[in-house]
Order: structure tokens, then sequence, then C-alpha cells
């Protein structure tokens, strides 16, 4: 029976049967009895293009890194399917590539068994530092730590926590759980301290509230006293400073019942004051005219006079009396300069007539003269004699001796 048709991969035969030609032979893949011998070539050489298309596409995925699991099975499916393949085409060329994506499969399986490891041994290491972080804030002082921004950073923690279990790989179920164990421990610690703490706090302001509500009735109660209370209040305010908080919001409010009833006081002393100020205004006119002729005494010299004229304003101006409030520090400091300068003149003459300073000087001078009558006389006998050497030595000292008595004042 002679072939009605064939290619280099297969035949037709004369009764429509179609074979493949491989390296183990010649075999028959089927029939195509309802067509042309080309046609049924066709049909089966179409088998074969899509065989190919699927071991292309395996390449493909195998060389993208898919999993090598994945390619393995693959590969097998493939490797069955061609050595049974009812196609026709290069089933040996087929058969080689798939043989070449075994090998490549079982590097790949090899690399990714190693990225897989680094990866979770990366992931260990970054869940580990978020259990360190979460320990580091745990160990914190509870009496000095920032609650709100340890309970934010805890929060965030958490959340890097789950974002890292939900999408970073799987790690062992010791070392997760281990991992775990540690970070559900820090966080109790951290609410634990932060409970005690705030249980604590709140003691601490039920104390502090309890004592300013003390102070405010006691402020209330001075209201009919009006400015004569005024000091006890400050004291009151003292005591209050010293209180401590109640927190924020109570603190505000029990601070303005408190300022009111010190308002009730401080109102009736400016009006008193208000009054006192009015009545004092002509003392004010009197002091300053009183200042007026107090400047003349910084003109004056002699101690004596500047000190009599001075005592006589001071007892002008203890009589006048009170100035108001906001003018005591003015007419006080221009009666200060003129006091200052009295004083002044008097220290100068104090240490003019000293008795002491003045004993030492007069000492000093009459050894100082009785020095000099001495070398005038040393210095006639030297230029008697002709002794230039004496002569020069008692001249010279008796110039020096000259020179001191002029500094003293003899």
């Amino acid at each position: 029976m002679t072939d009605s048709a064939q290619q280099p991969w297969g035949r037709v035969d004369e009764a429509g049967t179609v074979f493949v030609r491989t390296s183990d032979g010649e075999r028959e893949v089927g029939q195509y009895p309802d067509g042309s011998p080309e046609e049924a070539l066709a049909y089966f050489e179409r088998k074969y293009a899509d065989l190919a298309g699927a071991v292309s596409l395996l390449e493909q995925r195998a060389r993208r890194g898919a999993p090598a699991a994945d390619v393995a099975k693959a590969v097998a499916t493939l490797q069955a399917s061609v050595a049974d393949a009812h196609a026709v085409g290069d089933l040996d060329a087929l058969a080689r590539r798939l043989e070449a994506l075994s090998g490549t499969t079982e590097e790949l399986t090899a690399q990714q068994q190693a990225e897989a490891k680094a990866a979770v041994a990366e992931a260990i290491a970054e869940r580990t530092a978020i259990v360190e972080s979460a320990e580091a804030l745990a160990a914190q002082d509870p009496a000095k730590t920032q609650w709100k921004q340890t309970s934010a950073e805890l929060d965030a923690l958490f959340a890097r926590w789950q974002r890292h279990q939900q999408e970073g790989p799987r790690l062992p179920k010791n070392e997760a759980n281990e991992l775990w164990k540690r970070f559900r421990a820090a966080r109790s610690t951290i609410e634990q301290h932060r409970k005690a703490f705030f249980a604590e706090l709140d003691a601490a302001h039920r104390d502090v509230r309890t004592r300013k509500q003390q102070l405010i009735e006691r402020a209330e109660a001075l209201a009919p006293r009006g400015a004569d209370a005024v000091v006890e209040y400050r004291a009151l305010l003292d005591e209050w400073k010293l209180a401590g908080r109640a927190g924020k919001k109570l603190d505000d409010a029990l601070w303005a019942k408190f300022k009111a009833a010190g308002d009730v006081l401080f109102q009736a002393k400016a009006e008193v004051d208000a009054k006192d100020d009015e009545e004092y205004r002509a003392n004010l006119t009197e002091k300053l005219a009183l200042l007026d002729e107090a400047d003349k005494l910084l003109a004056e010299q002699d101690p004596k006079r500047a000190r009599a004229a001075l005592n006589a304003i001071q007892r002008r101006w203890d009589e006048i009396g009170r100035v108001p409030r906001d003018q005591v520090r003015v007419v006080e400091d221009r009666l200060r300069k003129v006091e200052n300068h009295v004083k002044g003149l008097e220290e100068e003459r104090w240490q003019r007539e000293d008795p002491e300073k003045k004993a030492r000087s007069e000492g000093m001078l009459g050894q100082l003269q009785d020095a000099i009558e001495k070398l005038e006389g040393e210095l006639a006998a030297a230029e008697a004699s002709g002794d230039e050497k004496a002569a020069a030595s008692a001249r010279e000292a008796l110039e020096a001796r000259k020179a001191w008595l002029k500094a003293v004042g003899g």
C-alpha cells in the first residue's frame, strides 16, 4: 500500500490512518476518514502545535520564577501527553525540551527553597524587632511614661504585626508561637502598668479635688470681710499652688470658682484703694513741692547744713502722710536720691576728720620733719668736709623725704 500523503514527522496511508515518526519508530496516532490526506495531517499537526504551545508556555513560566512544584507537576503531565500524543510533529524535540525543564525545575526548586529560607529568616528578624520594641515599651518606668504616646506606639506595633502576619511568609510554628507569646506578654504588661498608673492618678486627683474644694469654701467664706481678707486669700492661693493637679477639666472648673471668690475680695480692695488714692492725692501735691525743695540740697557741699535741712524735710515728709499707690515709688526714689547725696557728704567729712587717720598723718609728718632736719645737717657737714660721695647720698635722701612730706600734706 502506498502513502497518499506524508511529511517529515508523519504520513497518511490510503486507508486514512495517520502515523507519526519518532526516534523509537513509527506509530499510529489516529484516523481522519472524512477528509483528504492533507486535511488529516493538518488536523494532527494542529494537535502537535497545541502541545508545543503548552511546552513554550511552561518554559516561560519557569523563566519567570513560577513555583517549582507547579512547574514540575506540569512537566510530568506534559511528558505523559507527549509520550502518547495523537499528534504529528517533532515529538522528540518536545520531549527534550521537557527533559531540560526537569533539570531547570530542580535548580528552580533549590533556588526557591533558598529564597524561601532567607525570606523566613528575614521575617523572623522583622517580627522579633516588633516584639523587642513592644518589650522596650513595657520596660519603661510607668511613672515617667507618656501614656498617650506609648499607647499609640503599641497600636502601631500591633498593626505592623498583623500586616506582617498577613502579607509575610509563614513562619515555623514554634518560632511564630514563641514570638507571639512575647508580644502578648509585653502588651499585657503595658496594659497593667497603664491601668495601675491611671488608678493611682485618679486617687491622687480625688485627693487634690477634695483639698481644692475645701480651699474654695474657705475663700468664699472670706467674702463678707471684703478688702480686709485679701491677705488671707493670698495665703489660700499659696496653698492652692501646692495642692497639685486634679485633672485638666476639673482643674479649670475648680480654679474658676476659686478665682471668682478672690475677685470679690480684690474688687472690694480696688474700691477701697481708689477711695484712698483720691484722699491721698492732696498729699502727693504737698510731697512733690517738698521734693522740689529737697532737690536743691543736691548742690549743697556742706554736710552739716545739708543734714540739718534734710532732717527738717524728712519730718515734714512724714507729717504729710501717704500718697496714691502708683506714685509711692516715684516720690520715694526722688527723696532717696537726696538722702544718698547727704550721706555721701558726711562720709567724705568723716574720712577727712577721722581721729585715727589724723593721728597717723601727724605722726608721720613729725617723723619726716625730724628726718629732714637730720639729713640737712649731714649734707652741710659733708659739703664742709669736701666728701662729695656723702654729700650726694645725703642730698638724694633729703629730696626723697621732702617729696614724701609734700605728699602727706606737710
